[in-house]
């Protein structure tokens, strides 16, 4: 199987200062001593998970997660009075992206992760940033018409994806005898996809459809009817145990979401023109999603 080569690109940026607000007490935080000592907050982005977080013009990482966690830097950088915060930008994968963060080299995750009680055995998360849910993607010249057309065909699915577990228990359950890859990334799931090396991909929607909208020919897909799954919520990665940066975290992305930044920053990256290629997701907010911006919560379930 072809791999996609992971970069381990180090950016670092210096913010310029702008709505500060008023220094906010917080908890003992052993994250935020870390950065106040370094003078740096290390955010860690995917490469390909648009439009979360992605690498755009000139191999900035960009997308709706990395705004977010841009108004978070704001904040720590106003709480600890650090007008020169640096801010580093380090790539991640499924695989490593929590590994990284237990050890501290990252301080949080800015791509697009799904909150789960085991996820929450090992890391922390902020308050929900988005609601979506899993479906198969295959291609529109393939004939598979629902789940049961994967009878005994290989299928795709991106390493540490939460979805692997779901995808291995349709397989038990149906019978399917299928055949079950991993890739590192999703762009690789996409083209294993592409290539008639995997018959279907099985993502959250909105991954699949990031992808789907910047691919050469995004009508050579289609999708399988809804599998009747349950609402995931992502939320940006934070170190466990650490009351005092989630308190930060969450408190940043609390007033977005009574300001109406955080509507905005969505609108811009779900419902309007995105890079690298222009496309359009036309995916305005779910009625999930704007449950829980008008009473943000890290709850999994509705």
């Amino acid at each position: 199987m072809k791999q996609i080569a992971a970069r381990h690109w180090l950016f670092i940026a210096a913010i310029s200062g702008f709505g500060l607000t008023a220094p906010a007490a917080h908890a003992e935080s052993s994250t935020l001593e870390k950065i106040r000592s370094s003078n740096t907050l290390t955010l860690g982005y995917r490469e390909s998970s648009i439009p979360f977080s992605f690498l755009g013009a000139g191999q900035k990482p960009v997308g709706f997660s990395l705004d977010l966690c841009a108004a978070i830097a704001e904040k720590v950088k106003a709480d600890l009075k650090l007008p020169k915060l640096n801010v580093a930008y380090l790539a991640v994968s499924a695989a490593n992206r929590i590994p990284l963060l237990q050890n501290g080299t990252i301080d949080i995750e800015c791509g697009s992760t799904t909150n789960t009680a085991e996820r929450q055995q090992q890391v922390g998360f902020s308050v929900a940033t988005f609601a979506g849910g899993p479906t198969w993607l295959t291609t529109s010249s393939s004939g598979i018409t629902d789940v049961k057309g994967l009878q005994g065909k290989t299928v795709v699915l991106t390493q540490g994806s939460l979805n692997l577990g779901l995808a291995m228990k349709i397989n038990t359950d149906l019978k399917l005898n299928m055949t079950i890859l991993q890739s590192k990334e999703q762009a690789e799931s996409l083209l294993l996809l592409r290539t008639g090396r995997a018959s279907a991909w099985f993502e959250d929607n909105i991954l699949e459809a990031g992808l789907v909208a910047g691919s050469p020919d995004p009508k050579a897909f289609r999708y399988l009817p809804d599998a009747g799954v349950q609402v995931y919520y992502y939320g940006l990665m934070i170190p466990k145990n650490d009351p005092g940066f989630k308190s930060l975290v969450d408190g940043a992305l609390s007033a977005q979401m009574a300001s109406g930044e955080f509507s905005k920053t969505y609108a811009k990256w779900f419902t309007q023109p995105i890079p690298p290629h222009g496309q359009n997701l036309s995916l305005p907010m779910n009625e999930a999603l704007k449950a829980r911006v008008a009473a943000p919560s890290d709850s999994l379930t509705q």
